[in-house]
């Protein structure tokens, strides 16, 4: 079954790729903390991240904690969603 809503996919793969992308550096910086190129793009990598993940808890419903109350409802709704994995195929 092909996903649906070929946006959604989108973000999802921008925020997979630039979450790898931050493990990855995370692990540089672990063995050269003063690399500042490499914290640089830590940060650009990690703003973009963030971006993508307010994007897509805005029209989709957040994946993280961190999004999950950003809203100004009163009720603990986000699980009411529909999860990552429900709308296409995985």
């Amino acid at each position: 079954m092909m996903n649906q809503n070929p946006r959604r996919q989108e973000l999802l793969d921008r925020i997979n790729a630039v979450s790898f992308a931050i493990d990855d550096v995370i692990l540089y910086l672990d063995t050269h903390p003063c690399d500042r190129e490499a914290i640089a793009y830590y940060q650009e990598c990690s703003r973009l991240r963030n971006e993508a993940l307010k994007e897509y808890a805005e029209k989709f419903g957040p994946l993280t904690i961190d999004y999950a109350m950003r809203d100004a409802s009163d009720n603990w709704n986000w699980t009411e969603t529909p999860w990552p994995w429900m709308e296409g195929g995985c």
